[in-house]
């Protein structure tokens, strides 16, 4: 059974690949523009750019135009298809915002997934009632957020840790994120007992960093790596800023963070040594 792909990876696969096309038969985006009659070059930047969902008629005509052979045509096909597709459990989703929509098709069709958070516990892992807290918190700067609604796909992003063949989870957080806080004792021994369930897993991982006195620092912002079954499809970074994200994809930048998730690793608790702190915390 094929593991779902990500729409926004494939777009952003797709767009590459025609514009390397285009370059290799150096054409112009508005010789090519003017060759399929489309009004202005914007359709085939956005498309080259992987910010709009192409419509397959669109790709068939740039292949023909770009004279691409049979077999490479198959395949930028098939990642045509992926790129446009609205299938997969998203689907249901259409309230979910654009910021948690990003972040929800690079998990649905990823392999390996290495989060960090250095204040709160990651959605993926959150109780409805700490996501709760951290939703109505949201809303101090964005009054619109529909909390329930924000939970309800968040939820469903969270059934891709349960999903037949799900993707290599690991989690890099506090001490300080996963201690109780000013949340209610209720709601952090709920997020706590699930940390544990979610540790024991085969395909999860949760380990803690300590924070405090004679440590090494932190980073201070929250980041998550994505890798796809696909080796051609572009690795990402994800960046989380208060009011927008920004994603990454080139090489160099990707590298400099699986360097950072490396430093992480060597600063971290073990994963067994993580859940007998977890364990010891809520006996206590």
């Amino acid at each position: 059974m094929p593991l779902p792909t990500s729409p926004i990876i494939r777009r952003a696969r797709l767009g590459a690949e025609l514009r390397q096309l285009r370059r290799r038969e150096a054409l112009t985006l508005e010789q090519v523009c003017e060759r399929l009659g489309w009004a202005s070059t914007s359709k085939l930047s956005r498309i080259e750019l992987g910010q709009s969902r192409p419509d397959l008629a669109d790709v068939l005509d740039l292949l023909d135009v770009y004279e691409v052979p049979s077999w490479q045509r198959d395949a930028l096909i098939v990642i045509a298809r992926d790129a446009a597709t609205s299938r997969g459990w998203w689907k249901s989703l259409g309230e979910m915002g654009e910021r948690q929509r990003t972040y929800a098709e690079l998990e649905a069709g990823a392999a390996g997934i290495v989060e960090y958070q250095p204040v709160i516990v990651p959605g993926l892992l959150q109780v409805p009632s700490y996501a709760r807290l951290r939703i109505v918190a949201g809303q101090l700067i964005d009054p619109s957020v529909d909390v329930e609604a924000d939970l309800r796909a968040r939820a469903g992003r969270q059934a891709v840790l349960h999903r037949v063949e799900p993707p290599r989870y690991t989690a890099y957080v506090t001490d300080l994120a996963c201690g109780p806080g000013d949340d209610p004792v209720e709601v952090w021994r709920d997020q706590v007992g699930r940390l544990l369930e979610l540790a024991a897993l085969p395909h999860v991982t949760i380990r803690l960093l300590p924070v405090g006195a004679g440590r090494r620092p932190l980073p201070l912002t929250p980041f998550s790596c994505y890798s796809f079954p696909d080796p051609a499809d572009p690795r990402t970074v994800m960046l989380e800023a208060l009011t927008t994200d920004v994603r990454l994809t080139a090489a160099t930048d990707v590298d400099r963070y699986d360097r950072m998730a490396d430093c992480l690793l060597e600063m971290a608790l073990p994963k067994e040594e993580t859940v007998r702190v977890l364990a010891r915390q809520l006996d206590a």
